[in-house]
């Protein structure tokens, strides 16, 4: 397989992928009437439609939708030689997306596919509709070089941004079909640099929450009801204080924490070596501060450590528009990110209990359940995909592989650990350094999707080739 050929595939796939970033294809969670907008519905045929074009003899296309259910697009390929037939590699992705998340920079916007240089700005991109792109013309380089591989099943889910809530109902029908998975490959994660092929170890686990807060049934004049009652907001700030320091960050909830692999530790310390301190991927301004001490205390603190975010109030005006009234209720929408071995359930229990016992003020409060999403950790990687990693990096990227986890969340990992507990797993991305999963201003960086895409090729071909 030469790069040049992939590099010419991925050219061909670019207007394809303008057309699916246009696509607002929110992920149901933020768009609840995602079935009568069709918008998730047109995305996946869009991406079908591509697929069915490929040169792939004996590939079968399929999109697979039910009542109820984000679609699943399905594209089974057969094993180049028959010796290779009862063995089979699942490749996943994901095609929808988060929402706006405005203001993006002038000239650019989440519905509006620019490319400036060899970059593609605009939602989901990279996150993660490149990945069908990727895993198809992966396979076609092994063959186009005259490689082997394995039977192949790409799996692109639709419901990953609401924490794949349908893909179990969709693994209940699929999994037979899978055959002896002895290879998971992912493509739905991030790289911290751009020079070099990234792999990643573990994922973080989320807790999600609506957390309601009612104190009175009107909403009195500011003056006459502050001192007297105690606002929502006041409630809110001492019922975080019960699961959050606030000076340091560190979670109080007893099972968010758990004990850290020294061997992670080491992965960390490693990793930290091939590339500046992980806060110097974002734009923080001018003075602000990291709150670990390096970048080995960022890597581990983002893999390993849980930490809260609140993601979204109602209940606030806008500054425009704040008059003087008494705040009686507000919502707050809880994001708790958990390490990979820590139980969601128990987590989510213990959140709750924390936030509704014995409210202040006797107030009214409770934790609606949100998202539950379990983390993951990667089984240690066999010798001949360490091996094939490491070559794979050195000839597409010229630069050793590395190696961490994320503070991210794909429930999909756990999903198929369980039911293939002795399978590899490679979980790759192209979400590096300034590209902004989730926020203003994504984008897609092409040269490195071009060399995950080749590096692919090339863990297929050695997994097919008697290393496996």
């Amino acid at each position: 397989m030469t790069t040049t050929w992939v590099d010419q595939a991925w050219a061909g796939a670019v207007p394809t992928m303008m057309d699916y970033v246009a696509i607002p294809a929110r992920s149901p969670m933020f768009d609840p009437a995602w079935e009568e907008h069709g918008h998730i519905a047109r995305a996946a045929r869009l991406l079908r439609d591509w697929a069915a074009a490929r040169s792939l003899d004996g590939a079968t296309v399929e999109l697979i939708e039910r009542p109820g259910l984000t679609p699943v697009l399905l594209v089974e390929i057969p094993a180049t030689e028959a010796s290779l037939a009862d063995r089979t590699v699942v490749m996943y992705g994901h095609l929808d997306k988060q929402p706006e998340m405005l203001p993006w920079s002038d000239g650019l916007g989440p519905w509006t596919p620019v490319l400036r240089g060899e970059r593609l700005y605009g939602r989901g991109g990279a996150d993660d509709g490149y990945s069908v792109v990727a895993a198809l013309i992966a396979v076609e380089a092994v063959r186009e070089a005259g490689g082997s591989h394995a039977r192949i099943v790409v799996m692109i889910e639709a419901s990953e941004e609401s924490s794949s809530v349908h893909l179990e109902a969709h693994l209940a029908e699929l999994l037979p079909r899978f055959g002896d998975v002895d290879l998971v490959i992912a493509l739905d994660s991030f790289c911290e640099s751009y020079d070099r092929l990234w792999t990643t170890t573990s994922t973080r686990g989320v807790v999600g929450g609506v957390l309601d807060i009612e104190v009175c049934l009107d909403d009195p004049h500011s003056g006459r009801a502050s001192g007297v009652l105690p606002s929502s907001f006041r409630i809110l700030r001492q019922l975080l204080d019960r699961i959050e320091d606030a000076a340091t960050g560190d979670v109080f909830v007893r099972s968010a924490n758990v004990e850290i692999p020294p061997y992670r530790v080491e992965e960390a310390r490693i990793a930290a070596a091939s590339f500046p301190a992980l806060s110097t991927s974002f734009r923080p301004l001018p003075g602000v501060r990291s709150v670990r001490a390096d970048a080995v205390d960022e890597l581990v603190a983002e893999t390993w450590l849980p930490a809260l975010e609140v993601i979204g109030v109602d209940g606030l005006p806008p500054v425009a528009d704040a008059g003087n009234v008494f705040r009686s209720r507000l919502s707050v929408k809880l994001s708790l990110r958990v390490p990979p071995t820590a139980d969601v359930w128990a987590v989510g229990d213990e959140l709750r209990a924390r936030l509704e016992t014995d409210p202040p003020y006797g107030a009214r409060v409770q934790l609606h359940q949100g998202a539950r999403g379990p983390g993951w950790a990667a089984p240690e990687f066999a010798p001949w995909l360490a091996r094939a990693t490491e070559a794979a990096s050195l000839r597409h990227f010229g630069a050793p592989v590395a190696s961490c986890g994320v503070g991210g969340t794909i429930p999909f990992m756990g999903m198929l650990g369980d039911p293939f507990p002795d399978a590899q797993f490679l979980l790759v991305g192209v979400l590096g350094p300034g590209s902004n999963a989730h926020g203003p201003d994504e984008f897609l960086d092409l040269p490195t999707a071009r060399r995950v895409t080749a590096s692919v090729a090339d863990v297929l071909r050695a997994h097919a080739e008697g290393d496996g």
